[in-house]
């Protein structure tokens, strides 16, 4: 019995998120998403007439997942400097998975981004929200500048995540929380 689109779409999506995410976009041919997947490759190609337009799909995939994780984090504080460290306790908790390999947007970058210009706008994109969220929670916070705090706290996430990535610990989200707390001292009202 044939399976449904919407089903066969979440296999391919699933199958592709995670050969993608372990393996990077270049590595991983069409023919390694349909065996994953256990969709034909005929109709992999009818859900997306692609690479590209799996790639897309992936991202957004990743964004929308990205943005839940890190929104219950937000949502299990309720005081605004609490949630600003809520982001780190966050990539804590990120960083321990067993499978996690680093930012899905900065490592498609890497790989696609000066020959991609949806890539790069893509994960332009993702980071250009992550900053929007801190602003916001720095806005929140009583900041004096919050835009300056939001670039501070931003360099601090994405080099804990690179860091982490690199290192396979997830410590410098610690240390990068730490840093957080300091920068947060002389930037938000006592």
């Amino acid at each position: 019995m044939p399976i449904d689109t919407a089903t066969a779409q979440r296999q391919v999506l699933d199958a592709a998120d995670s050969l993608f995410y372990e393996r990077g976009v270049q590595a991983v041919g069409m023919d390694a998403i349909r065996a994953a997947s256990g969709v034909s490759l005929k109709r992999l190609y009818q859900l997306f007439p692609s690479k590209d337009a799996l790639i897309e799909a992936y991202l957004d995939q990743r964004d929308r997942l990205w943005k839940q994780m890190l929104q219950e984090h937000l949502d299990a504080a309720t005081d605004p400097r609490e949630r600003i460290l809520a982001v780190f306790d966050f990539l804590y908790s990120w960083f321990t998975q067993r499978d996690f390999r680093g930012c899905a947007f900065i490592n498609s970058f890497g790989e696609l981004g000066a020959v991609s210009p949806r890539v790069a706008e893509l994960a332009q994109e993702h980071k250009a929200g992550f900053r929007r969220a801190l602003t916001e929670l720095a806005e929140a916070a009583g900041a004096r500048d919050p835009e300056q705090l939001s670039d501070h706290l931003i360099l601090l996430s994405e080099g804990a995540i690179t860091t982490s990535a690199i290192s396979g610990s997830p410590e410098p989200a610690k240390r990068a929380r730490e840093a957080a707390e300091l920068l947060m001292d002389a930037s938000l009202p006592s």
